[in-house]
């Protein structure tokens, strides 16, 4: 039975993304494979446990699969299975994350990671003045450490916090930090009080893989990823974790804190992981990060501040507070001109609500084959939507509520969004 409703809906989303320029740094295009794994048989089965141990019967074939993509992911990642194991049922990042912390902490004890206006996770502890808004800052004590005016994270500061604060668990990795982590620095601050120490690689896991970035595994005790992003693969999560920790963390995740794994997801994850290992993969990571620092020298080029003056992997952090308008108008208009980003904080800051910053990624449409020159071009698209911003300020104030009255009738970004469809529609679309 074909549902009209749902069927438009679905063609409609297909359009945007194919006619559409993607520059959210959390997503990606996965392939045709991926995709059809996800609509598999394997969503049927319900198997509750790990490899041999499960809950149900009929599990032949699941234990197989996910003993496959067990091993893919140690392949993926150049790891000895005596040293590491990897839990690969985690729904999503967030809940990777947290399974960890319910895994290896108790309730109210301290975590640290880098705070949300300096490129974190909202899982890594965040909470503003009067409120704490991610439940791990709930559930446990947290003090974030920042970035400096460089946009570089100040060592030297974190070493001073955690002498002070005593976390249990030191955390290293964001969300939008553009430049690659000194994971050795990051040990030495940890063993200063002996505290655990967690790399989350959610953003950049494509490029640890490839051994395009620094390797958290040499220094950390876990580390924690998402599949969808510079992975290229379903929207899911991996545990990785020393030996020592797998019965904890195992258990944190069934029957602490999910239930059944999502069977389809893990399938699709063992052949990205099959993908991930490939010469091809290799070149793809290599290419995104060209194109991300080709993206960022043009915007420089167009009077731009770039967070760090550059970045080492996908993302560009872009302060556009300096242009007179916040990533709020900006994402807004780049929306109605079919450019995908998402407004994000920068350095001096305080409401992640109301940002000085756009944050821009070069994973999804490296996918789509683009080239340097490509994302020159896209960087003159992204400076064009700025100057529409500051037209649509002079005319109707700076007030976002007046700012987006009619704005989907302006003519400058009618115009702007035709460019961007000719542009698009031209390359290649792998889904």
């Amino acid at each position: 039975m074909i549902d009209p409703k749902l069927d438009i809906i679905l063609e409609n989303e297909y359009t945007r993304q194919k006619m559409g320029i993607e520059l959210i740094a959390s997503e990606n295009f996965t392939s045709s494979n991926v995709l059809t794994l996800l609509g598999s048989v394997f969503t049927n089965k319900y198997s509750e446990g790990l490899p041999g141990k499960r809950y149900y019967g009929g599990n032949k074939h699941i234990d197989e699969l996910e003993t496959l993509c067990i091993e893919r992911a140690l392949t993926a990642f150049h790891l000895d299975s005596n040293e590491w194991g990897v839990n690969v049922q985690p729904y999503s990042g967030s809940i990777a994350n947290i399974c960890v912390y319910l895994g290896l902490l108790e309730p109210h004890d301290r975590i640290m990671g880098l705070d949300l206006p300096s490129g974190g996770h909202l899982s890594h502890g965040f909470y503003v003045k009067n409120k704490k808004i991610s439940k791990s800052s709930v559930m446990f004590e947290s003090l974030p450490y920042t970035i400096n005016e460089t946009g570089y994270i100040d060592y030297d500061k974190l070493a001073e916090y955690v002498k002070v604060f005593q976390p249990k668990l030191l955390i290293c990795g964001g969300s939008a930090y553009p430049r690659d982590l000194d994971y050795k620095r990051f040990r030495e601050i940890a063993d200063t009080i002996g505290c655990l120490l967690m790399g989350d690689i959610a953003h950049i896991s494509g490029l640890v893989a490839t051994q395009e970035a620094n390797n958290p595994f040499e220094y950390c005790d876990i580390v924690t990823t998402t599949t969808h992003k510079t992975l290229r693969g379903p929207r899911s999560g991996m545990i990785f974790y020393k030996k020592e920790f797998e019965s904890r963390i195992n258990e944190s995740v069934f029957p602490g804190v999910q239930g059944g794994p999502h069977n389809n997801k893990i399938a699709a994850l063992c052949h990205q992981l099959y993908e991930v290992a490939t010469p091809e993969f290799k070149e793809y990571i290599k290419n995104v990060k060209k194109n991300a620092q080709a993206l960022a020298n043009k915007l420089i080029e167009l009077g731009y501040s770039i967070s760090s003056n550059g970045t080492d992997n996908h993302i560009v952090l872009v302060n556009v507070r300096d242009k007179g308008v916040t990533g709020s108008k900006v994402e807004k208009v780049c929306e109605l001109a079919d450019i995908s980003i998402n407004k994000n904080a920068v350095y001096g800051d305080t409401s992640a609500m109301n940002p000085g910053g756009i944050r821009l990624g070069s994973s999804a449409m490296t996918t789509r084959l683009c080239v340097e020159t490509h994302f020159t071009k896209i960087a003159e698209f992204i400076d064009e939507t700025v100057k529409i911003c500051l037209e649509i300020q002079k005319e109707k104030g700076v007030k976002l509520k007046d700012f987006l009255v009619d704005i989907e009738k302006n003519q400058s970004i009618i115009e702007l969004r035709k460019k961007v469809n000719e542009f698009s529609k031209e390359l290649y679309f792998p889904c």
